[in-house]
């Protein structure tokens, strides 16, 4: 109690002070509606400031789910269009009508999916997706980004899976100039983690410097019209009947982040005929 009394017999000056600082304040700003008003905007300016930087810290940590949210969303409409497409396609072929409702199902879906580990300086490139067997992957099913092709699936765990990037050398994938039926192969050749190459495009085939190379449709892998780059120029090649183009891919795989699976409906079918086929040939 002693040293209670003491502490406010010391610094009681103070105390009494800053009760009348206080006390000034209050009657200032209570009977001041100008100075009151002053008070409050600058309070609510300070406020504001506040709670924006708070809202930009939380909307920063929010970022991850909002775009896997986005992607999932692009995932739909994604195969919405392609679904869409091939209905087109088989509606103006000319085939029986019996065989028209099976054809027309949705056949394509996709799987959004992480990219949880990833690499470009490699001959043989490769990147891991946390997504696995449990979410429905496969081997050999496709994958892009949000630009266009990223690689094929090749090793399928319980919970991830690897992919073979589209920048490694032992990979080719079958091409096409958009809008025509040139089909040719594109493979990557080790330096460039930006450019590929595509080779047997025949020479009667009319190209331009910016036309886009996508995916050819002919696989299980890949639906058609798929983005793959653009042609930068044309090199020369040992073969005089083809084109090798130099092509600037859209995939930024120093960047690759979210990745989207496509699922084939149709590919335990078609894989089936195509197996029966060399069996019957042989």
């Amino acid at each position: 109690m002693r040293n209670l009394l003491n502490f406010l017999i010391k610094y009681g000056t103070w105390f009494l002070f800053i009760f009348y600082v206080l006390l000034s304040c209050v009657l200032l700003f209570s009977h001041n509606s100008y100075r009151e008003s002053v008070y409050l905007t600058s309070a609510n300016i300070v406020t504001s400031s506040i709670y924006d930087t708070m809202s930009q810290i939380t909307g920063y940590f929010h970022l991850r789910g909002i775009n896997e949210s986005l992607q999932a969303s692009n995932a739909r409409l994604e195969n919405e269009v392609l679904n869409l497409r091939h209905q087109l396609a088989e509606s103006i072929s000319l085939i029986p009508d019996s065989s028209r409702e099976e054809l027309v199902k949705n056949r394509f879906d996709y799987i959004p999916a992480t990219v949880v580990n990833n690499s470009v300086r490699h001959p043989r490139n490769y990147f891991s997706i946390n997504k696995g067997r449990l979410d429905g992957i496969r081997p050999s099913m496709g994958v892009v980004d949000q630009n266009g092709v990223a690689g094929i699936i090749n090793v399928v765990g319980t919970h991830t899976a690897r992919a073979i990037s589209l920048l490694n050398e032992t990979q080719h994938f079958s091409v096409k100039l958009k809008g025509t039926n040139y089909i040719g192969s594109l493979s990557w050749k080790g330096s460039d983690p930006a450019v590929a190459y595509v080779s047997e495009i025949p020479r009667h085939a009319s190209f331009h410097t910016g036309d886009t190379i996508v995916t050819s449709g002919y696989s299980t892998t890949f639906p058609g019209d798929i983005p793959v780059g653009t042609v930068l120029n044309r090199i020369r090649g040992n073969d005089d009947n083809f084109y090798i183009f130099k092509v600037r891919l859209f995939s930024d795989f120093k960047a690759l982040s979210t990745v989207r699976v496509i699922k084939d409906d149709f590919k335990q079918e078609l894989d089936s005929l195509t197996t029966f086929d060399v069996l019957t040939d042989k």
